[in-house]
Parts: structure tokens; sequence; C-alpha cells
């Protein structure tokens, strides 16, 4: 399903239907350049699960963020990680799915190891405001009947 933002809002509320979907187990994979938009979909996300938009933020420096959500909610942040040995060191592997919804940005520093259930998340940076958002994984009939 591909979809296009015009602003941080429309960006936002894409990810509060993505978030509307997502149940425990859950885990959304997030791909795309620095300021692509990650953080701020991610910001709808933790709005459909009763978080604050103002709260979410990037777990740059800490990496894992937990939210006391119903499932909780685990944001990753890969940015700063550089090899799948420093990826198992801090824990990646049981934070992500079982009872939580698990989003995680830079996916593509798991290489292959990326659940094959995982929900993969697209974001292009098209100009200042806008981005090109692909989703797969979710259901477009689902998406649709938000």
């Amino acid at each position: 399903m591909l979809i296009n933002s015009n602003n941080e809002k429309e960006t936002i509320n894409i990810g509060y239907k993505v978030g509307k979907l997502l149940k425990k187990g859950d885990i959304v994979a997030f791909f795309g350049d620095l300021g692509a938009g990650k953080t701020t979909m991610i910001k709808g996300i933790g709005k459909a699960l009763g978080i604050d938009e103002r709260d979410v933020i990037s777990a740059s420096f800490i990496i894992i963020s937990e939210y006391k959500t119903k499932p909780k909610l685990v944001h990753i942040d890969l940015y700063r990680i550089d090899t799948l040995n420093d990826i198992s060191e801090i824990g990646l592997w049981d934070a992500i799915g079982n009872e939580n919804i698990s989003v995680i940005e830079w996916a593509e520093k798991l290489k292959n190891d990326l659940p094959e259930n995982a929900i993969k998340i697209h974001i292009k940076h098209k100009d200042k405001n806008k981005r090109e958002i692909l989703i797969e994984g979710i259901n477009e009939e689902d998406w649709n009947n938000i």
C-alpha cells in the first residue's frame, strides 16, 4: 500500500491508523533516511495506544524506550548500532514480539534477521514536507475500515 503525506500532521495520522491495527506481538520495521519521518510516524502509533505524541521521542541515545500501554509499546532505534553483535548485546531479541508491540527504526541494520511477519514501512523524503510511505504487511481492507 503506497500513501503520500503532505505534512507532519498527515504522517502522524498515518501512524495513528497503523497503531489502531496493531496487536500484541506485532513488530513494525521502519526504513528510511535520516529525517524521513520515522519517529513522526511512531508518534501516531503511540497516540493510537494512548500516549501523548509529545512524549514519543527518538530513542537514539537510549536505544530502547518502553511505554506503559496495553499492550506495552517498545520503541527501538538502531541508528547508533553498528553491527549485529551490538544488536544482540542490547537485548533486542528479548524486547521484540511476545506480549509487546515493537517499533524499530533503522530496521535495515537487522539485515536478514528481521522476523518474516514484521510489518515493513518504507518512508521516502520527497521534499521539505512531503513523504511517500510504502506499508507492507497491513491488509488494505482493514486499513480502509479505520
